[in-house]
């Protein structure tokens, strides 16, 4: 074992180190996750609105298919600017700017006229959250080290389960009540009450975030010293060994790899996502509205407990690969045999299926993260993780669309078609997870075994 790899652990070790990792879990994860949350429930409770909105404002079902996914091209278009920009201001205020903007705009979908209103908002929705994703990825990659990167990650995507656990009954809740509001309809009050949220989750983030531990007077001198040369010394590792600057890491061949395994698991992620509430309904044969946010809410309760035991517990290299290949299948089976229920008519088993998928690629996730986190660093990091983030991203500009095209050649009334379509990606990517066997990282030896 390398000296760098035994002083690491030594570190590692240290009683000082843990209560300084314990001590920064408790001051910063509350915030990212609670910005996270409000984020997820902002990109995605335009399912909730689809059918008003078509029934409302005449936006069809290919318009909204490509509004839902627009997103992520105003999102990929931004998202490296966006994070060479967090460098320079620091992660308190950028992260504060980033939730603020697109509280705002969120808020404007109440004022939707028509569908190209609709498209340019969601546009305009990718570029204000642009960076808010790879943004904390870089943060939590400065803060914590390696060994316990994962769990950070786990816990930093919990917010997606929280969102829709409790976003979808609260979307759903909000639309009922403004529908009894008159001279508004309740897919308004909706967007503007959940973007508001996302604009004072943004002035929370600017006063309880930290950009370094150089600046966390919360540790005591020793902590802080103790956090400050554990991560110095990940960082000298990933200098050594991976890609210096913008230009190098958007050149570099494992950067590309993990784009390409990220845009397949956001297939999985928003094909499920966007059309959670009315695959629900289509299964359970009720109306979108507070009941069927609430049957909504279950996959994303159970994939809570998923996401946190297996990033916990996903600390060494060998861990990561193999249950992030068993995952990618777990997805991909999961999502054809949600497909199949509901063709036969089975609402629980289908609600089943959907609840596996969803803890599967919940907690797949993290375990993608911890790749790229451990041999990029500076400028490197700021561009790699945001072509991973971006074009990965579009995976969800991709997936209503292929539902959709799939449906229409297919003639599917009920989705099925499409659905299968969406289930095909997870397994490539489970190929490609299982193929990272075949790489070697300097800074995977500070993991162990």
């Amino acid at each position: 074992m390398s000296v760098a790899s035994t002083s690491t652990k030594e570190l590692l070790d240290s009683p000082i180190l843990k209560s300084a990792i314990s001590k920064a879990s408790l001051r910063l994860m509350p915030m990212l996750v609670i910005l996270y949350v409000v984020a997820f429930l902002d990109r995605t409770n335009v399912g909730f609105a689809e059918a008003a909105l078509g029934v409302d404002k005449g936006i069809t079902a290919g318009a909204y298919a490509l509004g839902a996914g627009i997103f992520f091209i105003g999102y990929a278009l931004f998202e490296i600017p966006s994070n060479l920009l967090l460098t320079k201001f620091g992660a308190k205020v950028w992260l504060a700017r980033i939730a603020i903007t697109w509280g705002i705009v969120s808020a404007c979908f109440a004022f939707v006229q028509g569908e190209t209103s609709f498209i340019i908002l969601r546009f305009l929705l990718g570029v204000t959250e642009a960076g808010l994703f790879p943004g904390v990825i870089m943060f939590l990659a400065a803060w914590f080290p390696n060994k316990v990167r994962v769990k950070m990650f786990a816990i930093f995507y919990l917010a997606q389960p929280f969102s829709q656990m409790m976003g979808a009954p609260l979307s759903g809740w909000l639309i009922n009540i403004g529908d009894q509001v008159p001279g508004v309809a309740g897919w308004q009050v909706m967007f503007f009450v959940e973007g508001m949220l996302a604009v004072l989750a943004g002035i929370a983030a600017y006063f309880f975030l930290i950009n370094s531990p150089q600046d966390a007077k919360f540790l005591s001198k020793e902590e802080k010293a103790s956090l400050i040369d554990v991560m110095a010394l990940e960082d000298t590792v990933k200098e050594e060994s991976g890609p210096r600057g913008v230009l190098a890491s958007m050149r570099n061949g494992r950067v590309w790899y993990f784009t390409a395994i990220y845009f397949c698991l956001q297939v999985a992620v928003y094909g499920v996502t966007f059309y959670l509430p009315q695959q629900v309904s289509q299964l359970t044969g009720q109306k979108v509205g507070l009941a069927v946010g609430l049957l909504a809410a279950i996959p994303w309760f159970f994939g809570i407990f998923a996401c946190y035991f297996v990033g916990k517990a996903a600390n060494t290299v060998e861990r990561r690969r193999r249950w992030g290949t068993a995952l990618f299948i777990s997805t991909g089976l999961c999502i054809f045999g949600s497909a199949w229920a509901g063709a036969n008519h089975l609402p629980a088993l289908g609600i089943i299926f959907i609840t596996l998928a969803v803890s599967s690629f919940l907690s797949t996730g993290p375990i993608c993260w911890s790749y790229p986190t451990a041999f990029l660093t500076g400028t490197a990091a700021a561009a790699g993780i945001g072509l991973i983030n971006s074009l990965g991203n579009l995976g969800g500009f991709v997936a209503p669309i292929l539902r959709t095209t799939v449906n229409q050649v297919t003639a599917s009334d009920t989705g099925t078609m499409g659905v299968y379509a969406l289930g095909v990606l997870p397994f490539l990517a489970a190929l490609m997870m299982f193929g990272t066997r075949a790489f070697s990282n300097k800074a995977d030896e500070l993991l162990g075994k």
